[in-house]
């Protein structure tokens, strides 16, 4: 009987990169013959409890540009990347009858689902040793001026003054150098269509704020274009409550989400940005979302499964309605405001949503119709194409009164509407020819 070869894995979830990789990076200094892995698990394609699909086509798309992507730039490293349509601990059990897989390298997560995902690799890989790293953070763990999780604050304002005054953002991990060409083993892969998920195809609207493809290159042509090519990172606090447009703000979201990027990579951009051209408080206020970015990560790490439940992270009792009517009609625009209106379109027709638009909506839907923030929340992690487990959840709490917000504030829609389109432009766009 042959012996089965030894192989190292880096399993790659939300963090499909090769430049700021500890799991690859540090895969990439053993001597085992590597290969990476993703697996399109159909049980984040499935109808979830609130009646969404858990991706739908916008991230979908995406997702399989940036999987495409990261194969094309492993390769360049003489390193394969498996990607299967299954569920994850199935890939890896066939996987493990093939070779003796020896130490699987992945990022640290811990929301419920993904830690079920991780038990049932580590249930089929009983002889493999696991390494995990906290990869996706702009404050790293080790490094925050906090003993343990328990003493994340719950005010945002709190955690950021102490974090920028007593801790340091480390330096961004190289992109490992490429392995010999012996590395390059015949792996199949097969990057399932939309089609296959069980999506639909679609063209790309051309309203649409967020016309980017997914994947790394495209996120470093982003950052490229945004901070050197046009220098509007320059003007970014001032224009990022925009409506319409791909600059009004950094679009960085979508591939902070899934991992194409990094937040320590755009850091030490901004960084470089402020030395060679300007430092205000524009370019300020981009690490500032970067670590309200982190803060939810922090704040979900402290509470668990609460960030998912009714009463959110303050343990709120209020009388949520569940209308079928109500969800059908915030969904479609057919509300009586129509700057909800205008934003919900915008979201069912391309995806995405600006920054201003998402909370309107969802203080809309849960403070002024007092309808169940979790099915607001479930919607969007359905369509989102920057959907991100923490920041998702985080938001949707803080807007329905349930989270970190200290003022529980509530947002008159029509004034934002006056004070942010103005001229009707936003509405008319996606309103067209309906009478507002």
């Amino acid at each position: 009987m042959q012996k089965k070869q030894d192989i190292n894995i880096v399993w790659f979830r939300n963090d499909l990169r090769t430049k700021d990789q500890k799991s690859l990076y540090e895969a990439c200094q053993q001597d085992e013959q590597l290969i990476g892995v993703y697996c399109f698990d159909p049980r984040h394609y499935e109808t979830t409890k609130y009646g969404f699909k858990k991706t739908e086509k916008y991230r979908a798309k995406f997702l399989i540009e940036s999987v495409t992507q990261l194969a094309s730039n492993l390769e360049t490293l003489n390193i394969s990347l498996k990607v299967e349509h299954d569920e994850t601990a199935k890939i890896f059990e066939k996987l493990a009858e093939e070779y003796r897989i020896k130490t699987v390298f992945f990022q640290t997560e811990w929301t419920d689902e993904e830690k079920q995902v991780e038990t049932e690799v580590k249930s089929v890989l009983t002889n493999t040793d696991f390494i995990d790293h906290y990869n996706q953070f702009l404050f790293h763990p080790d490094d925050v001026p906090y003993d343990d999780f328990s003493q994340i604050p719950e005010v945002y304002t709190n955690f950021r003054k102490k974090c920028e005054k007593q801790s340091q953002i480390r330096e961004e991990i190289p992109v490992p150098e490429p392995r010999s060409k012996d590395n390059l083993l015949d792996i199949t892969t097969t990057i399932p269509s939309l089609t296959e998920l069980g999506l639909e195809e679609f063209e790309v609207d051309e309203r649409s704020a967020f016309p980017f493809q997914g994947g790394e290159d495209s996120a470093w042509k982003r950052l490229q274009d945004y901070f050197w090519d046009t220098k509007k990172l320059q003007y970014y606090k001032k224009t990022r409550n925009g409506l319409l447009g791909t600059d009004y703000s950094s679009k960085f979201s979508a591939w902070l989400a899934n991992g194409s990027i990094s937040a320590v990579s755009i850091y030490h951009e901004v960084k470089r940005f402020e030395k060679e051209i300007k430092k205000n408080q524009d370019t300020y206020w981009l690490i500032f979302e970067l670590i309200w970015r982190d803060y939810f990560k922090y704040i979900s790490l402290k509470h668990g499964n609460k960030i998912f439940q009714l009463g959110g992270v303050l343990n709120k009792d209020y009388d949520w309605g569940t209308h079928e009517k109500a969800l059908n009609q915030w969904i479609n625009g057919n509300t009586p405001e129509p700057f909800v209106n205008a934003n919900m379109i915008e979201i069912r027709e391309t995806g995405f949503m600006s920054n201003r638009g998402r909370q309107n909506v969802n203080s809309y839907w849960a403070k002024e119709w007092k309808q169940d923030w979790r099915i607001g929340a479930a919607y969007f992690e359905a369509m989102l194409v920057d959907y991100d487990v923490h920041s998702n959840w985080g938001n949707w709490m803080y807007n329905s009164g349930v989270g970190n917000d200290p003022r529980d504030r509530k947002f008159n829609i029509k004034s934002q509407a006056d004070r942010y389109d103005a001229n009707g432009k936003y509405q008319r766009t996606w309103l067209q020819d309906t009478l507002f």
